[in-house]
């Protein structure tokens, strides 16, 4: 398989309200990660931050303008293999450990990361059997209710356990937005990792619905309209009686 060169290794896609779309285009869409940046008046946010394999930093200068809080929307080695490259990161206080001291079983690296995952290899020296992401300890532990305040916009963490025990959405009300993370996509949605819970993905599913968005930014796959928003969590909670 031919590899990538890095200056082509990333994506960016301007959205409204100030929201820039980063995505990896040579991982095959089931895996490829949507990392969401937020343009705030005193700092910028940063929602996950891919499989780390090409820096962030070097390579989107979007992402090194401002001070910026680099958020994890759950520990998955698909979100936060660059988490390590920013100075502030956050995380929900149940899966701290996991990105403070990841193995690649903790982050499900083993059994998904292989070569079939991309359309084009990451540039040498990359290779699928030693790939791991790199420990970040959090510079803040985040909980249900918490505010992160970028000045002029304010988005409320939703914990959302089901995925993994310490996903979280963020949720603008000023902007009716919902930045989802792998809790709800328009997309199949994984419930038998080792640490899900079906119980907990029921609750957060019935918690997310009666949420007035107007757009939602996902983990995976393109954003979607409100209606779309409770369309798919309407047929989930169906198919689960």
């Amino acid at each position: 398989m031919d590899r990538a060169a890095p200056q082509d290794w990333y994506r960016t896609t301007r959205k409204s309200d100030d929201i820039t779309l980063i995505d990896e285009p040579f991982i095959t869409p089931f895996y490829r990660c949507n990392m969401w940046h937020v343009r705030g008046r005193d700092r910028d946010m940063l929602v996950d931050s891919g499989m780390g394999v090409v820096s962030l930093r070097e390579w989107v200068p979007l992402v090194t303008e401002r001070a910026l809080t680099a958020v994890a929307s759950h520990t998955h080695f698909d979100h936060i293999g660059c988490h390590h490259e920013f100075e502030h990161r956050a995380v929900h206080h149940a899966e701290a450990e996991i990105l403070a001291d990841p193995t690649r079983a903790s982050t499900l690296a083993d059994p998904y990361v292989a070569d079939e995952i991309f359309e084009r290899l990451p540039p040498q020296p990359y290779r699928s059997e030693t790939y791991a992401v790199r420990g970040a300890r959090a510079t803040r532990l985040l909980d249900d209710g918490d505010v992160i305040d970028l000045g002029d916009r304010h988005f409320e963490v939703i914990h959302t356990p089901g995925h993994s025990p310490g996903g979280i959405a963020l949720w603008e009300a000023a902007t009716a937005t919902l930045i989802a993370g792998d809790i709800v996509y328009d997309g199949p949605l994984i419930e038998d990792t080792y640490h899900s819970n079906a119980e907990d993905y029921h609750r957060s599913m019935l918690r997310l619905y009666d949420l007035p968005v107007r757009v939602v930014h996902g983990g995976h796959f393109p954003s979607y309209d409100g209606a779309r928003h409770r369309e798919i969590i309407r047929a989930w909670l169906d198919a689960r009686g």
